[in-house]
């Protein structure tokens, strides 16, 4: 059995893909867990990701969740603790970001960390500590409007600070283009002066290629998924397009979606546009008593042998706000996760062998509907997102591909284009 390297914890499902897929890019061979395996679950990989729903539940349960994730990590023999969150760094006001890396720390008894959300090659960069998307600060994109973690701060140190009572610093872009050494004399200084947790600038891939070799002797690393690309190399892989192979692709093709993202809202609007079949489900008609689970799956059963069907609940911001005025937040959102996650379900039970799931919470509601433990990771569509492969028991053929896509990431034809990488 290959010894783990690398062992992560994400705080949503599709973080954990997004982290799963760069490392596979970079040479890694990768399983990818739903929550905390079975103690006698062995595995045989480099990496291992444990994909957990703790971003937004209470901090104390999201610090459980994350420090049972490290027991057994540690218990498979997992040389190095990546904590993946997301490349907006969202969370809730009072974490969980902070408070999650403050327990990894005490827990593997380290006094220093770096945080790092950058992921350039989707638009997600950090310059003297400023989170931006594409062009814009992170406040003034579309992740103010966000309905559960809105991002009001783009100064990454202010709002990580707010969240530890440990001191938060910051290495620069300056010494991060001086290269690995300039970036570990910056750690050794940091630590001297009392700092434990340090935001990382990066622009581009060879930011994080350099950021890589000067994490090697830490314990703790925690970034979105971007720093993964430069972790591989500490152990001598390259990538290799083996790392990624997947069995073929068998049974009818649908795409479920809750996020409300910009993004997500415009992959809809182009697969709608270009003639695809889709079913809007209202959140207003479940709360009336409407069966829109039913009326979803009846109407996917008419179109699915033919051609990929989506069925839906993004909205636009305005929408959103209107339904979580009259139903309030949190049962909007939990009212929506769980129709959806039965769509999943039904669909799979109907045939459907390859699923796109678009929306971090979506998707962690549709795999543990679809029985889902363990998935092998493969190709990537886009930046962050790749196809997997799973058992399942509510699949026809015993499996399933999938892909979870980040609510912001992928191009506008993203629905489209990635079924046509698995035929």
């Amino acid at each position: 059995m290959t010894q783990v390297l690398l062992g992560c914890i994400a705080d949503d499902f599709t973080g954990a893909t997004d982290l799963a897929n760069n490392l596979v890019r970079a040479g890694m061979r990768v399983v990818q867990t739903i929550g905390v395996p079975d103690a006698s679950v062995t595995v045989d990989a480099d990496a291992v990701v444990v994909a957990l729903k703790s971003r937004t539940i209470p901090v104390a349960d999201a610090v459980a969740q994350s420090l049972d994730s490290l027991r057994w990590l540690r218990s498979v023999g997992a040389q190095q603790i990546y904590f993946k969150y997301c490349s907006t760094f969202d969370s809730t006001p009072a974490g969980n970001i902070g408070p999650v890396t403050d327990a990894l720390m005490e827990a593997l008894d380290t006094d220093f960390t770096i945080a790092c959300p950058a992921f350039p090659e989707n638009g997600r960069t950090v310059f003297k500590g400023y989170l931006f998307v594409g062009d814009e600060l992170l406040h003034e994109s579309g992740m103010r409007n966000h309905p559960l973690t809105p991002m009001t701060d783009s100064n990454l140190v202010r709002v990580l600070q707010s969240q530890t009572k440990r001191r938060v610093g910051l290495i620069d872009y300056r010494t991060v283009a001086a290269g690995p050494a300039a970036i570990s004399e910056r750690i050794r200084a940091l630590r001297t002066e009392g700092v434990s947790m340090a935001v990382v600038d990066a622009t581009s891939n060879a930011d994080l290629m350099a950021l890589g070799p000067a994490l090697k002797s830490l314990p703790l690393v925690t970034a979105g998924s971007g720093v993964a690309i430069g972790l591989p190399q500490n152990v001598g892989l390259v990538p290799a397009a083996a790392a990624g192979q997947l069995p073929q692709a068998l049974g009818f093709r649908a795409i479920v979606s809750g996020s409300c993202s910009t993004a997500t809202n415009a992959q809809v609007a182009d697969f709608v546009e270009g003639g695809g079949a889709a079913f809007a489900v209202d959140p207003l008609q479940m709360a009336n008593g409407q069966d829109v689970v039913s009326d979803a799956l009846e109407w996917a059963q008419q179109r699915i042998a033919t051609a990929p069907v989506l069925i839906y609940a993004t909205a636009r911001p305005e929408a959103v706000s209107a339904v979580q005025a009259r139903l309030g937040v949190a049962q909007a959102g939990e009212m929506v996760e769980h129709a959806l996650a039965s769509i999943a379900r039904g669909l799979a039970e109907r045939g459907v062998g390859q699923l796109i799931v678009a929306g971090g919470e979506t998707s962690g509601a549709c795999v543990q509907a679809l029985g889902i433990q363990s998935m092998r990771i493969g190709p990537q569509i886009a930046p962050g997102v790749p196809w997997c492969h799973a058992g399942s028991p509510h699949a026809r053929e015993g499996a399933m591909h999938l892909a979870l896509k980040s609510g912001n990431f992928g191009a506008t034809d993203f629905f489209t284009r990635a079924f046509e990488l698995l035929s």
